[in-house]
């Protein structure tokens, strides 16, 4: 009678190779990590990719940046004050100016131009070759009460228009135009007519992702007006040009690099939620009458079981058909996956050690 039980006690343990615990062995599996779903991270718009902060296998958390994307930057042409702005973050450009004319104007500073020609101009060849660029004095005709200066802004055919620097003029007052800053006739390059310097229309290719002025602001030449972006924003919707990770989770694959162009709906990169994470285990033949979808377990990684590495986890399903890389042998396996919340030291393709708790009971859906 011992002996039989003797030998009982030895088929059982030999059958259960990881099966339940006999006296003071615990029943356990090893594991490895493994992916789930994969979260694509795409482009909101056009442009050229600057300031990745990611490779693939880095942790990310959801909201961090990983890239911009850089836009392009519209500049005041001219000093003065902004007197018409007709677009809004969102808007196409090229829409706004087939409308309006330009995305904005400025009124320059320089409120006076006028049309020229070399009438009463100093007999001389030299006062008849008039330069783009060059600085020139200016006095009204009638009493030279009126003086000014000016800069020579344009060559037309029948002669150069001036953009009025300094001075006060009236409009359509007559001019005489001078190289010399004490007015001497010999200098005297020509005679020209005020007339109000038109608003300067800013145009802009995109669309507009930033605006940085409004109506009546006074701008230096130069400076930032708006920023735009390339191809159209869905519902007149404008983002930051800031790219972040909709999950937390583990980068993937990086699919742009800084000085890529990308395209609007492109992928930059790809990450692993967190919440998708599983351990893949084996699950001998004999010990599937244990194991149930559903039950809870308990899991420790390989190499730090001393310190926290712990896990809480819930074997989410049992596959059907053996493995068929194990179909050759007599010892039949099946695979069964583990869902758990990871913390940022777990990574995938690691190993973890698996203690099954108690399988919960079967009921009337379960066939019983």
């Amino acid at each position: 009678m011992k002996k039989a039980m003797a030998w009982l006690l030895a088929l059982t343990l030999l059958l259960g190779t990881g099966a339940a615990a006999l006296g003071e062995t615990e029943l356990s599996y090893e594991g490895t990590v493994i992916a789930g779903e994969t979260v694509p991270v795409t482009v909101p718009f056009g442009g050229r990719v600057s300031g990745v902060t990611k490779r693939a296998g880095e942790w990310t958390e959801g909201g961090e940046i990983l890239a911009e994307i850089q836009t392009t930057l519209n500049y005041a042409p001219v000093e003065g004050t902004i007197t018409g702005l007709y677009a809004a973050p969102g808007d196409g450009t090229e829409s706004v100016t087939e409308r309006y004319g330009a995305v904005l104007y400025i009124e320059p500073t320089h409120k006076y131009t006028m049309a020229a020609t070399s009438e009463k101009a100093f007999n001389s060849s030299e006062n008849y070759f008039i330069h783009l660029g060059e600085r020139v004095y200016l006095t009204c005709s009638s009493d030279g009460s009126h003086k000014g200066t000016g800069i020579v802004s344009g060559l037309t055919d029948s002669g150069y228009n001036i953009e009025v620097t300094g001075g006060e003029f009236y409009l359509n007052e007559k001019v005489d135009i001078f190289r010399s800053s004490d007015w001497a006739k010999e200098s005297r390059i020509g005679r020209g007519t005020v007339s109000r310097a038109k608003p300067v229309a800013v145009k802009g290719t995109g669309s507009i992702l930033k605006l940085h002025v409004q109506n009546g602001d006074f701008v230096e030449r130069g400076e930032l007006l708006f920023e735009t972006v390339e191809g159209v924003l869905d519902g007149l919707y404008a983002p930051d040009n800031k790219v972040v990770s909709p999950v937390t989770g583990v980068v993937s694959s990086v699919e742009k690099n800084t000085g890529d162009s990308a395209a609007k709906g492109d992928a930059l990169m790809k990450v692993i939620p967190a919440d998708s994470f599983q351990v893949q285990f084996s699950v001998p033949e004999a010990d599937l009458f244990i194991l149930r979808e559903g039950q809870p377990v308990t899991m420790e990684l390989y190499w730090d079981n001393e310190s926290g590495g712990t896990y809480a986890g819930v074997i989410t399903a049992i596959s059907h058909m053996s493995d068929e890389q194990k179909e050759a042998t007599d010892r039949k396996v099946y695979k069964a996956y583990i869902s758990f919340e990871p913390d940022e030291r777990v990574r995938l393709g690691m190993t973890m050690i698996i203690y099954p708790g108690a399988a919960p009971e079967k009921t009337e859906e379960d066939g019983e």
